[in-house]
């Protein structure tokens, strides 16, 4: 999906130091070497070639100097993601430091993330990539209203209309019962609070948050439900298990 509102300078930003690094080098020599000494025989393209070569060190200063600022920011985020200690951290959160702190999770999970530009609400916050797999996500930093279904209908209309494979939506709070049967026979994953605190905690250098029970099945999405095991060795024992049983046998 296209992204709003995201310049070159944005782009730099949100990517490693050293990329800014090269990407100035590669500036530097292409406007101040390559094109001046490229002969044409319309001599005005001649001219404007061999005019880059007075800009171009200042273009690559330009680009240069982000880094230092990519470093930093890159510093930030993972310290925002490590200090973390509860759902509670974790709401308090302004709507983009809560966007980035999800992109943080996915991106130690080993994702290629792109952060998006649409604003506190609506639209795809963050895209995924791992090998030839595309994944859209949407951040709900909802404290205590749940997320209704109509946002979700909306997400799927937005997978419907793109290639991506799958539509995560992310939540510091829950999901409405209809949101989440929705959901449940459909490519799209719900990930409420209780998710949210697991998901941190397994890439946490050093975990601080508690991970809680999973709440919601990661098979279908569908809500997980306590159920007791009436036959076999483990007859008496209680486990989770999936509200779509029997159409989805998760349990845990």
């Amino acid at each position: 999906m296209p992204r709003k509102n995201t310049s070159f300078a944005d782009l730099l930003l949100q990517a490693p130091w050293w990329l800014s690094v090269v990407t100035a080098a590669i500036t530097y020599f292409v406007m101040g070497r390559l094109l001046p000494s490229i002969e044409t025989e319309n001599q005005i393209i001649n001219m404007v070639f061999k005019a880059l070569a007075v800009p171009a060190p200042f273009f690559a200063l330009f680009i240069v100097l982000i880094a230092p600022f990519s470093f930093f920011n890159s510093r930030r985020k993972a310290k925002q993601l490590d200090t973390q200690k509860s759902i509670d951290t974790i709401r308090q959160l302004h709507w983009r430091n809560f966007e980035e702190l999800v992109a943080e999770a996915y991106r130690r999970q080993g994702y290629r993330v792109a952060e998006g530009g649409f604003g506190a609400d609506g639209g795809i916050d963050l895209e995924l990539r791992k090998n030839d797999e595309w994944v859209l996500v949407q951040c709900k930093q909802w404290k205590a209203q749940k997320v209704g279904v109509n946002v979700i209908r909306e997400m799927f209309g937005v997978l419907a209309a793109s290639n991506a494979d799958k539509v995560i939506v992310i939540s510091s709070g829950r999901y409405t019962q209809q949101a989440i049967d929705f959901a449940s026979d459909k490519p799209m994953l719900l990930v409420d609070g209780n998710g949210l605190l697991s998901l941190i905690h397994d890439v946490q250098t050093a975990p601080k948050v508690e991970a809680t029970k999973q709440t919601i099945c990661p098979r279908c999405g569908s809500e997980l439900v306590e159920r007791q095991a009436k036959r076999g060795i483990n007859a008496g024992n209680t486990f989770s298990g999936c509200s779509s049983f029997p159409k989805c046998r998760y349990s845990e």
